[in-house]
Parts: C-alpha cells; structure tokens; sequence
C-alpha cells in the first residue's frame, strides 16, 4: 500500500459534525481485548500529533505553515475525541489501566520482533520486562479493590506474573539516553517503530501523571505515581532513539505517514466492523494530512516526500496477536539487566559507584514504603497468595514464589556492593 496513490477529498472537507463525533462505545463485557488495545493505541497517536503540532507552530516563523498546522491539528483534536468515546461509561480506570499494560506489553513484543536495528531491540525488549511487571501490579490492585480477574480483561492473551520487579526499574535519568537512528541510512520499519512506541509510552505516562490522583485510595494513588515515573523513564529512552537532525517540516510528514501506516493497519486488524469503518475514515483523512504536510515540505524546503521515503509503501502491517513465548524468553535472558548510559548490562557487573545504585539508594532506601512492593504484600495477606495469571512456572525461580513479593531480582548488585 502507498498512501500517496490513495484518492482523497480536500482537507476541509473533513471536518466533523458532533453526532459523527460522539461514537458508539463498545461493550466492555464481549469486546475483543485487542481491540481495546486498538483504541489506545489510535488515542494516543493522536495525542501525539497534537503535542508535537503545537511545539511546532510555537517554532515556526512562517504564517502559512502555522495556519495550515491549526487546520489539520483541530482535525486530529476531532479524531482524538472519536476515538476516546469509544470506552464506554461503566468501564472503571483500574479496568482501562489494565488495557493499557496490556498494550504496552504486546505492542513492544510485535514490534521488537519485527525490528532489525539492535539498538531499538534492545530497548523495546528492556522496556518490555517493565511493562509487563507494571500489568502484575496493577492487576493484583484491581483483585483487591473491585474483585475482579485481570485474565478476563485481557482475554488470556497475555500473562500476568512479575517482570523486572518495578522497585528494580528506577535509574538515575541520564541512563535512560540512547544511541539515535540516523533517517537517511535507516530502515523504514526502524523508524516508523521509534515513532510508534514513543507515542504509545508518552500516552500511558500521561494518562497516569493526570491519574494518580484521582484514585480513591492512597496505595493506588502512590502505585500510579509511581508507575508514572518508570513511563518517564520509558519515553526518554524511546524519543532519544529518533533522529534529531530532521526538520520541523521531514518530522511532519513522517508523524502523518506513521499515523496513515496505524489506520491503515487497525483497519485491517479490526474485528468490530463498526470501529473497523473508523480507522477506514480516519486512514482517508490522514493520507489528506500526509499530503498536505509534503506540500508544505517542498514549497518551504524544496524537498519531495522520496527524499525522506524513497519506498513509500508501507512496510509490514501492525497485527495483535499472542506472544507469550516470546516474552518468556525475554524474561529469561533480561530480567536481571539495567540501562547503564547508551547501553545496558547485568547489573551485578555494575561498579560499585554506578549512578544506578546511587539513585537506588535515594529512592528505595526503605523498601517496605515503595508502592508497588507495598501493593503486593496487601495482596498476599489479605489472599494469601498474589493474583497471577501464568500457563505454567515463572521462568525466574526467585519469582514463582506466590507468597513473598521479590524486591531483589535486577538490584542485586545493590546490596552486594554496599
């Protein structure tokens, strides 16, 4: 498929009237799991255009372009809405929280295995581990305060056992800065995924930053804030992977492709015909911004869309699917790894005076006050075993133990070298 061969009407002529607006939300009770995934994912994309048009014309001298970003920003506003009334009244934040780990876990496992460049890899599977201890967390939260099984929620899809335990993931900020692609000798596909995953992690830590405090109890309030930290943490580490030699104007046309590219692809993997019909129009009308953003690009820069996509079809659809295997896999050789500079490493080969230790020892001095650890240790007493849902033994055997929360796997290092 390339986007520039599609037909489409004028720009203007895509506006929306509040009935087109305001969509039908889907049934919590029979929806597919991945096409709650689906919706925020496309939420979040939109936020992401949105925030980036706005740095954009807050840097931009040149009236016709700024006037031109208003029009296409208050159409992606427009899809922004579309998108979030799709979650109907009677699903609760715990349960919402749970679709968004879930995303975040699926998502970056499709997207590490269908990427080539090993620095990007690396920080997807990195991120990955955390994600995944964040859904457990989380999970066990929603066992105690509503009653109810994550495993539903996610539709047995995806399991839900420790990760990287979430005490182990706080690292001094400048260890979350990596190597970035350089566009002009990338892959594609690298760098639509940099794009993708930075959207997709920079829309949970904010949905968390606003969230934290409108929990109805102080252990929620503090594992969202805390939590909140480690997508911080993840949105570094995943923008710093993008090239950041682009223009405002090549950084426009590729936040349209990679949106038309997501349409393009939730259209194709939907099973809700009705949803399926609004990433159809929504596809149309980002290949109309696509457009307008290239003709912006060589009126003001005298550059074509081929100088930065000489092979503008799109590359390998996104598709949701199971990855537990490989997941397991990633747990088994990366549990015990943190991020040190633009690397990563076992932390038990840190030095003793790493920055990660030190940050370690600021935040985490007393164990038994971090949230996440806390919410674990109320679960246990209050059922006598953490909530999980796993297809067999944990592949670490520090964490298949159901009746103590594990605060030491990933800092290790910490209290050899003290």
């Amino acid at each position: 498929m390339n986007p520039f061969e599609v037909k489409t009407k004028d720009v203007n002529d895509y506006f929306m009237n509040w009935s087109k607006m305001y969509s039908k939300p889907y049934n919590k009770a029979s929806v597919d799991p991945f096409t709650k995934v689906r919706v925020i994912l496309m939420n979040g994309t939109e936020f992401e255009s949105n925030w980036f048009l706005h740095q954009f014309s807050r840097h931009c001298d040149e009236p016709e372009i700024k006037k031109q970003i208003a029009i296409i920003r208050a159409q992606e506003q427009q899809q922004q809405k579309r998108i979030s009334s799709l979650k109907p009244k009677d699903e609760n934040m715990l349960e919402t929280t749970i679709s968004y780990e879930q995303l975040a876990i699926e998502l970056t496992a499709i997207l590490a295995q269908n990427e080539t460049n090993q620095d990007n890899i690396n920080a997807l599977n990195f991120a990955l581990l955390e994600d995944f201890d964040h859904l457990y967390r989380f999970a066990n939260l929603l066992k105690m305060d509503y009653g109810i099984d994550a495993e539903y929620l996610v539709g047995k899809l995806t399991e839900i056992m420790p990760g990287r335990p979430t005490i182990s993931e706080h690292r001094y900020p400048t260890d979350n800065i990596k190597r970035s692609l350089d566009n002009s000798s990338a892959n594609p596909q690298s760098i639509l995924i940099s794009n993708i995953i930075t959207a997709a992690e920079q829309q949970t830590m904010n949905f968390y930053m606003n969230l934290a405090n409108f929990y109805p109890n102080d252990y929620g309030r503090k594992l969202f804030s805390e939590i909140a930290l480690i997508e911080e943490q993840h949105v570094s580490q995943y923008e710093s992977l993008e090239d950041p030699t682009c223009t405002w104007l090549e950084s426009w046309v590729m936040h349209e492709y990679t949106e038309a590219y997501l349409y393009y692809s939730m259209m194709n993997d939907e099973t809700d015909e009705y949803i399926k019909e609004i990433w159809k129009d929504h596809f149309h009308m980002e290949v109309s911004h696509l457009k307008l953003a290239c003709d912006m690009l060589e009126k003001y820069e005298k550059k074509t869309y081929k100088d930065i996509l000489p092979e503008p079809a799109f590359p390998k659809l996104l598709k949701f699917g199971e990855n537990k295997d490989y997941i397991r896999e990633v747990i088994l050789n990366t549990v015990r790894i943190t991020s040190n500079q633009e690397d990563y490493i076992d932390n038990t080969k840190l030095p003793s005076g790493a920055l990660f230790f030190e940050h370690q020892r600021t935040l985490n001095s007393d164990t038994k006050s971090v949230p996440s650890h806390q919410v674990i240790k109320m679960s246990i007493e209050k059922f006598g075993e953490d909530y999980r849902y796993q297809d067999g033994e944990h592949p670490i055997e520090e964490l298949d133990d159901r009746e103590k929360d594990n605060t030491t796997v990933g800092r290790e290092g910490l209290k050899s070298k003290k």
